[in-house]
């Protein structure tokens, strides 16, 4: 079962940190695939406002995760590619444990709920065909 989720504690203690955390594993796994996506497109995909994601690699940068690099080629020189170091690789690891785990446990909870209404279901179908 992916490695060892299951080892994994639950350290994050708001919504918004879970949030804040999903939003930089994603940013982490996009500009591993795609270190050139403008910060537009980063933004789209990821689902925040341009200023938002303004923040979000700035602070990434800051502490390391990521680097900025240039487009050797590019004419316009203003534009970046955004480019995953070694702790980025490990944090990204890291972050996709967690939200791994959060999906799962997600996952989990959703199939619970859908069997307990199919019950609720199946139960008041046959209330009513009593009745």
């Amino acid at each position: 079962m992916c490695g060892s989720l299951q080892e994994i504690p639950h350290l994050m203690t708001t919504r918004r940190d879970q949030l804040r955390e999903d939003v930089h594993f994603r940013i982490l796994r996009l500009l591993q695939a795609n270190p050139k996506l403008s910060q537009r497109d980063l933004a789209r995909a990821v689902g925040v406002s341009n200023g938002g994601i303004h923040y979000v690699l700035s602070a990434l940068l800051g502490k390391g995760p990521i680097k900025l690099g240039n487009f050797t080629a590019a004419e316009d020189k203003r534009r970046h590619a955004y480019v995953l170091t070694g702790k980025g690789t490990v944090a990204k690891a890291s972050l996709t444990k967690r939200f791994l785990a959060r999906k799962m446990e997600e996952n989990e909870a959703i199939k619970v709920e859908t069997e307990d209404v199919c019950a609720e279901i199946d139960a008041d179908q046959a209330a009513g065909e009593k009745a």
